[in-house]
């Protein structure tokens, strides 16, 4: 029989197989599929829902949130593009699945939450589970993290209006934003942009998507 993590690999190359047209890609990177079969995504779902830990799709976590579908969380590290020595800022830490995974693909994480119990939650799950090379951090992901700026590659898990611009000032020489955009309750698209040498911008639209809207932090709130 097969193991439910087996089950999530075989459904994520049969979704990759499915949208190939629009990916514009046939498989994933070997690197990205060793690291979502590395990453146990049990241990970052309520109890509750342990029975769908390998289901492909999205499952609840808690404070209007979800942890995204394994096909979208392959198919957008993957998109990234980027090699073991980069430094990734993810927007939207959520139970921390995938700045796990992000970080067998990567030398460092920076993910930035703006729930204040979900950045608790998901640092201190990750420091216990020895996930050492993610830093998590409070904040409205808006802004980014300017401090550790520039990045090798930015990824988004929630969806954007549009593209925030402190996002595009952080992306480094050849860098990828992998971002959802769109209205909560409208259609969605996946982009990817990549930051040329000269800074001017390629944008490609890669599929539909629904992702829960990326929040913004109330008036004066400030970090934490």
């Amino acid at each position: 029989m097969k193991s439910g993590n087996q089950k999530m690999l075989e459904d994520i190359e049969a979704e990759v197989r499915y949208t190939r047209s629009m990916i514009g890609r046939d498989a994933l990177s070997p690197r990205v599929m060793a690291a979502m079969a590395e990453v146990p995504r049990h241990e970052f779902i309520p109890a509750h829902e342990q029975l769908y830990a390998y289901a492909n799709g999205p499952l609840p976590i808690g404070h209007g949130q979800t942890i995204s579908q394994p096909y979208i969380v392959a198919l957008m590290t993957d998109l990234l593009e980027c090699g073991p020595e980069a430094r990734v800022l993810e927007v939207g830490t959520g139970s921390g699945y995938q700045a796990a995974v992000l970080s067998r693909v990567v030398a460092r994480v920076y993910s930035v939450e703006i729930i204040a119990e979900l950045a608790r939650q998901a640092s201190e799950r990750l420091a216990r589970s020895g996930y050492d090379n993610v830093q998590c951090r409070h904040c409205d992901g808006y802004e980014g993290w300017p401090e550790e700026a520039p990045f090798d590659g930015i990824l988004v898990t929630a969806a954007a209006p549009a593209v925030p611009t402190p996002l595009i000032d952080q992306l480094g020489e050849g860098a990828r934003l992998v971002i959802p955009v769109g209205p909560r309750y409208g259609h969605q698209e996946l982009v990817v942009i990549e930051k040329r040498p000269d800074g001017s911008l390629h944008t490609r639209n890669i599929l539909g998507v629904a992702f829960v809207p990326l929040t913004r932090a109330r008036p004066g709130s400030g970090d934490t």
